[in-house]
């Protein structure tokens, strides 16, 4: 069995609403052997993951996987199975995984996940495991399941980052994590904020600066007249020892710039002690704090935005005598407790053995093979932070409102808008200036885990604070349109961002010719997939986006955002059949049906109740519906306006909208340019969608009516779609249309403008069927007068002229004769001959592949038909 293809889908996909790791997996060999043929294959597999037994499979209880081994279910089922049960044994709570034939022996592989890396390797470790069961060799599953573990710890969020994504997340607010990291990107575009750990993007990196700087932190406080230890900075041990003896014992040493309490050490009695403890702080940094000693208990305040939030007692790492362990094997009982983790991944971290400990130890007469007492609390540190094995419990509700206060102004000196506020005092019910307590530090991203996670006490909504301070209520939205279908999608997202500019916005929008940040192009090319909406996004300078989403896309990356305000859905018809397992238009509909499930409570899925498979999928769209129609009287559009929904249509030439409570005109639809008074049907469709979708943002409709009456179809408005030119003696017409309703679509205006001759230069995708190919090759027939057959320059896996010949099959069956049909492969060859050839009254419609190649060839010919006239002038 080979692997082809392995990848994660992070945002929603047509998979699932949630992370999927998709592997396309060859089965070769075994493709059509069930389990139950190879023998001791079932008893081997669940021997090693006794697990597997209580997988529910399709069926509504455990067990349900057991019954398709006993049937005898074929191997990529199992591997999905065994990637499921290998996340789960590593500490990924997943449970939803899926394996189907695309076709021969390929198959799609699909299963949930939490953290992306440890996911992509639990399916190769999958692979693996079944390849030696099958060739009976040994395989080192605990060594497996021990690296999915570790790093699922390692690039997993941790409980801090946890606790402030789900409050992010019950705001209805999209987070974005970057990298492997904690930083994170709450919301898109200008309404996004940022946030590292418990940093901001409102801290300012003087105030953090200032915070890391111990000296520079006491300075500021004494300014304000909060209470600091009194002591001084020295850079040798002989300073040290000196600075103590003038401070008189005990004292305390420390890193100028250390954290986490590293380097840190208390209640230092005489110069042997100093000198000793210079020396581990010197590990840490070149400039050494001495400062008496102030004798308390060790308390953290936190403040956020400003304000007093909570407070806990930080308890220094220990362990308590039974009688019968050592300090090392109680230090290991200790470290055995599931909330201890190796570092900040767990509420608590495990106590680490170091020369630390050792010192502190050996100034109480004990070492780590010491016995205490039963009862005996041992202190193995003299700093209280987690990060060091300590433990916390909480005091909030003790704190005096002086000590608030002193609190608040110490997070205001230092200028930070997250801080922890280390306070030593003997009481902190009693005002700390009273009963001679001081505030020791200020720290720039506080840890949060000893407010989350008490030993003691209540837990305190401090991910709360922190998401109030960011992202508070009442804010103003980022409306979010995405739209997706099979013709249609440039056009109507160009108008619903013309309409969303017209509001006052900068619009960001991707689609088929680029990614644009209000009207200029940022990047060109076909941008209708994840990635270029990311670009959209993430930009700070977008107040709205408007998407469009390609099938190609959401097949193989899924969506870039989580839900939309608005999802549209222009229309459903025959294209990429065949392709990405994509074989009926049912299946088209399923996977162009995201863009409608993934719509915000609140929101509104915009569907074309003209469009049969449109229809088909309203019971998958969440949010309310409008249905759009060039049609009063269509069926589905008033049945769902009776049962109190709401839609956008046409009567008498005008449009409206209407919903249980109103009715209001729009405008009239020939004062739409871009519909050419109404003649293109398919842009005025288009302009319903575009409008309804700017009726669930909410923007007035006299900002509608005027957007659209400023659109057109113009080369500048609406690039490549249905731009008309006049040539002397005829017109030229450029269109992306490239399947056969587009071409009827265009076909139709067309006709409906009266040519003399309707002639076409056409062309297919090459990776259509060839069926698709002489079906469009038939419209062109019964459509246009005479055609010329162009192929793409990217001929998708053709062969030179194999695209044409089936164009011309497809022509010719439609009945038009042989000596209409012109073959001319090169696009811009083609282009040039259609105009040669062109006849007074003339409409050449060119379908092209390149925009700005049929541009040059009509700037070409427009220069020739120029000089040729001037010559004729001078004769």
């Amino acid at each position: 069995m080979d692997i082809v293809d392995i990848r994660a889908i992070e945002g929603p996909n047509i998979y699932s609403p949630k992370p999927v790791v998709k592997m396309i997996l060859d089965a070769g060999d075994m493709d059509d052997t069930p389990t139950r043929d190879i023998s001791g294959f079932n008893e081997t597999l669940l021997r090693l993951l006794p697990g597997l037994a209580q997988h529910h499979c399709c069926f509504k209880s455990p067990g349900g996987f057991l019954m398709r081994l006993k049937e005898g279910t074929y191997f990529p089922h199992v591997i999905e199975h065994i990637a499921l049960e290998m996340l789960n044994l590593a500490g990924q709570d997943v449970k939803f995984g899926k394996a189907r034939r695309i076709k021969g022996s390929l198959y799609d592989v699909v299963f949930g996940y939490r953290v992306k890396s440890p996911a992509i390797k639990a399916a190769e470790f999958s692979v693996r495991l079944v390849e030696s069961i099958l060739r009976s060799q040994k395989i080192e599953l605990d060594e497996m399941i021990r690296e999915l573990a570790r790093e699922t710890v390692e690039k997993g969020l941790g409980p801090s980052t946890a606790a402030i994504v789900s409050e992010i997340k019950k705001r209805g607010i999209p987070v974005t994590r970057i990298g492997e990291g904690s930083m994170l990107i709450l919301g898109y575009g200008a309404r996004q904020k940022r946030i590292e750990a418990t940093i901001t993007q409102n801290t300012s990196c003087l105030a953090v600066d200032a915070a890391c700087d111990k000296t520079v932190t006491k300075e500021l406080l004494s300014m304000a007249g909060i209470p600091v230890p009194v002591g001084m900075v020295v850079c040798t041990e002989e300073e040290a020892v000196k600075a103590a003896e003038k401070l008189g014992f005990p004292v305390v040493v420390k890193p100028c710039d250390g954290n986490q309490g590293k380097g840190v050490s208390l209640n230092l009695q005489n110069p042997a002690m100093v000198r000793e403890a210079f020396r581990l702080a010197s590990e840490y940094s070149s400039r050494i704090i001495v400062e008496r000693q102030i004798m308390g208990r060790h308390y953290r305040i936190l403040v956020v935005d400003g304000r007093f939030v909570c407070a806990s007692e930080r308890i220094p790492a220990h362990v308590i005598g039974d009688g019968i362990h050592t300090i090392r094997e109680l230090v290991d009982i200790t470290n055995s407790d599931p909330l201890r983790g190796e570092n900040h991944e767990k509420p608590l971290t495990k106590i680490k053995i170091d020369p630390v400990i050792n010192m502190v130890l050996a100034r109480r007469g004990m070492d780590l093979e010491t016995i205490p007492q039963k009862g005996e609390r041992v202190f193995l540190r003299e700093n209280g932070n987690l990060s060091t094995g300590g433990i916390a419990v909480d005091v909030t509700d003790a704190v005096c409102t002086e000590n608030r206060e002193l609190a608040e102004r110490a997070a205001s000196m230092v200028g930070l808008d997250v801080a922890g506020i280390d306070i030593t005092t003997e009481d902190i019910a009693v005002p700390a200036e009273k009963s001679g307590g001081a505030v020791i530090e200020v720290n720039a991203a506080p840890g949060i885990r000893m407010h989350l996670f008490p030993s003691q006490g209540r837990p305190r909504p401090v991910a709360k604070a922190i998401a109030d301070m960011l992202c508070p209520e009442n804010v103003p939205s980022f409306p979010l349109v995405a739209v997706t279908g099979t013709n249609g999608k440039t056009t109507t997202v160009r108008m619903i961002s013309h309409i969303i500019s017209a509001w006052g916005l900068t619009c960001g929008m991707t689609c088929t010719d680029g990614v644009y940040i209000g009207r200029r192009q940022i990047k060109e090319g076909d941008c209708s997939g994840p990635e270029s909406a990311k670009m959209v996004l993430f930009d700070p300078r977008v107040e709205a986006a408007v998407l469009e989403v390609a099938r190609g896309g959401l097949i193989r990356a899924g969506l870039a955002y989580e839900e939309a305000d608005v999802g549209v859905i222009t229309n459903i018809a025959g294209d990429h059949l065949g392709m990405d397992g994509v074989e009926t238009i049912e299946d088209l509909a399923f996977v162009k049906s995201l863009v409608v499930e993934q719509v915000k409570s609140g929101g509104f899925a915009v569907l074309n109740a003209d469009d049969r498979m449109s229809v088909e999928i309203k019971d998958r769209a969440k949010g309310d519906i409008i249905f759009f129609s060039t049609e009063e009287d269509n069926l589905v559009l008033r049945k769902h306006l009776a049962s109190g929904g709401s839609g956008v249509f046409v009567r008498d030439g005008g449009v409206y909208f209407k919903n249980s409570d109103d009715e209001i005109f729009l405008m009239k639809v020939k004062d739409i340019p871009a519909t050419l008074k109404g003649k293109a049907r398919h842009n005025v469709q288009n302009a319903l969608a575009a409008a309804a979708a700017a009726w669930a943002l909410n923007i007035p409709s006299r900002i509608i009516s005027r957007a659209l009456r400023d659109f057109d179809s113009s080369q500048d408005t609406n690039p490549g779609r249905m731009n008309i030119f006049e040539m002397p003696g005829f017109t030229v017409m450029l269109d992306y249309g490239h399947n056969p309703s587009g071409f009827e679509a265009v076909i139709n205006t067309a006709k409906s403008l009266k040519p003399a001759r309707l002639v076409g230069v056409i062309a297919s995708p090459g990776d259509r069927r060839d069926q698709d190919i002489i079906a469009l090759g038939r419209v062109a027939g019964k459509g246009f007068n005479r055609i010329i057959i162009k192929e793409d320059a990217d001929l998708r896996g053709r062969k030179p002229g194999e695209t044409a010949s089936l164009l011309c099959e497809g022509a010719l069956s439609a009945g038009m004769k042989r000596d209409r049909i012109e073959v001319i492969l090169n696009e811009e060859e083609a282009i040039a001959a259609s105009f040669e050839n062109a006849l007074e009254g003339d409409l050449i419609i060119v379908f092209y592949e390149h925009y700005e190649n049929a541009l040059e060839a009509i700037r070409k010919c427009r220069e020739k038909i120029a000089k040729t006239a001037g010559a004729a002038g001078i004769i």
